[in-house]
């Protein structure tokens, strides 16, 4: 048995923030998405994806709305600096293509080289920022940490200036951001933004990660919402997240993060990335999606986007998967059955959509109508009924669905398992029409 060991472990601090106004805020509008499946995602796979499998990847990304796209770390990888050449010559224009590298020179020099020709690029470092990372694997004090952002983002300035043919967007990361004080990560970006000079017209951003989940998401809430009331050029950057899913809590952190002043979203499909992984950027549209937001991605197919996932990334979507999985608008149980039946019969096309256990119209993410409700041993009289009137067309009486529901409960019982509508369509042939319904029509 699990113990509370105080010596152990300890909670996160309490955020000094007692005027915080995000929790009177209110969500209208999605934030700029970045994916970062193909750098993020990919370097957490236990077999990373190939160039070919990395394309399809690329190309899913774009068909579905993505305009901002992290490939690759290509000072770490020779296939990420491969595929960013490849990509430098076929990305269609408006698409920023983003890559990631540390703060040392000869990486920023091999990131700059691999973004040869690229039309629009992010080039986005990173330091990491946290005491323990200062203290355990760094061994710097922060000043030594501050003038090494300074160093680096110096040298970025410096060849995106040799380099004007691309239309350069500079993105900085305090790596560890969730863990850090306060006051060092603000000084850190206070320190880059000096040497970047971004202004409202040319904003750059300024990325908060939350590398490792620490606490629970209003914390983080109050953290960005800390930095966006103390950081001096505040017009002139794009505040970005980057919550990662130790504590399960990425899509909550990040939908509060956005109340508090954060502009601009980075994960992965289905949550892919390093242990629990990064922020599902599915479930996060989504869910604005079914508050009335426009989000400017497609989820329309996706079954498509299901399959293309599984087969780049050798990683499956779970059933249970909010909007994309398998039986998330499936119903066993009567009660939800019968609801979602009444529901469904009061709907009317092109009106508000208020069906009982069913967020949004399954229909809108390509799902079939006909797959709400499937029937085993937990159903009741309203599944039976209903997969007979979809099938058949077959409405039966009120009494005559109460006792065909008996049979069909008996059946479910016997060979333990779901019956499907083919199967329940032969059991009235077989026993309720003579039995029950012999009026009912064939």
């Amino acid at each position: 048995m699990l113990s509370t060991n105080q010596n152990k472990y300890r909670p996160a601090p309490v955020m000094a923030l007692p005027d915080r106004r995000w929790p009177n805020q209110v969500l209208q509008q999605a934030p700029t998405w970045c994916s970062i499946d193909l750098r993020d995602g990919n370097q957490a796979l236990a077999t990373p994806m190939n160039p070919e499998r990395k394309q399809r990847m690329f190309d899913q990304l774009l068909r579905m709305g993505f305009r901002e796209i992290e490939a690759g770390f290509p000072a770490a990888s020779a296939d990420d600096y491969a595929f960013l050449r490849q990509l430098s010559a076929s990305t269609p224009e408006g698409v920023a293509i983003q890559v990631l590298t540390s703060a040392r020179r000869e990486h920023i020099a091999s990131t700059f080289a691999a973004l040869q020709g690229m039309p629009r690029a992010i080039v986005h470092f990173y330091l990491s920022t946290s005491p323990l990372q200062r203290r355990l694997v760094f061994a710097v004090a922060v000043e030594t940490l501050i003038e090494r952002a300074v160093q680096a983002a110096e040298q970025i300035r410096s060849l995106s200036e040799r380099q004007r043919d691309t239309d350069w967007t500079w993105q900085f990361s305090p790596e560890s951001f969730s863990a850090t004080e306060p006051e060092v990560a603000l000084a850190i970006c206070e320190a880059v933004a000096a040497v970047w000079e971004p202004t409202p017209q040319r904003k750059m951003i300024i990325n908060l990660p939350a590398t490792v989940e620490v606490a629970s998401p209003n914390r983080y809430a109050d953290q960005i919402e800390w930095f966006s009331r103390h950081f001096s050029r505040r017009e002139a950057v794009i505040l970005s997240i980057h919550p990662h899913n130790d504590r399960g809590c990425a899509v909550a952190a990040a939908e509060l993060a956005l109340l508090a002043g954060a502009e601009r979203v980075e994960g992965a499909l289905f949550g892919n990335g390093e242990r629990t992984g990064n922020l599902d950027l599915v479930t996060l549209a989504m869910n604005l999606y079914s508050q009335g937001i426009a989000i400017d991605l497609d989820f329309a197919q996706m079954a498509e986007i299901v399959a293309c996932y599984e087969s780049c990334t050798g990683l499956s979507v779970p059933p249970r998967h909010p909007y994309a999985g398998e039986l998330v608008f499936t119903a066993f149980s009567g009660s939800h059955q019968d609801a979602i039946r009444k529901g469904l019969a009061a709907h009317r096309e092109n009106s508000l959509w208020e069906v009982p256990y069913l967020p949004i119209d399954p229909r809108d993410v390509g799902a079939d109508l006909s797959g709400v409700i499937r029937v085993n041993s937990q159903s009741g009289k309203a599944g039976a009924g209903h997969l007979l009137q979809l099938g058949r067309g077959i409405c039966l009486p009120k009494q005559v669905e109460r006792e065909f529901a008996h049979i069909v409960q008996a059946e479910t019982e016997r060979c333990g398992g779901e019956l499907e509508q083919q199967r329940i369509a032969a059991l009235f042939d077989r026993t309720g029409r003579t039995r029950i319904c012999p009026h009912c029509p064939g």
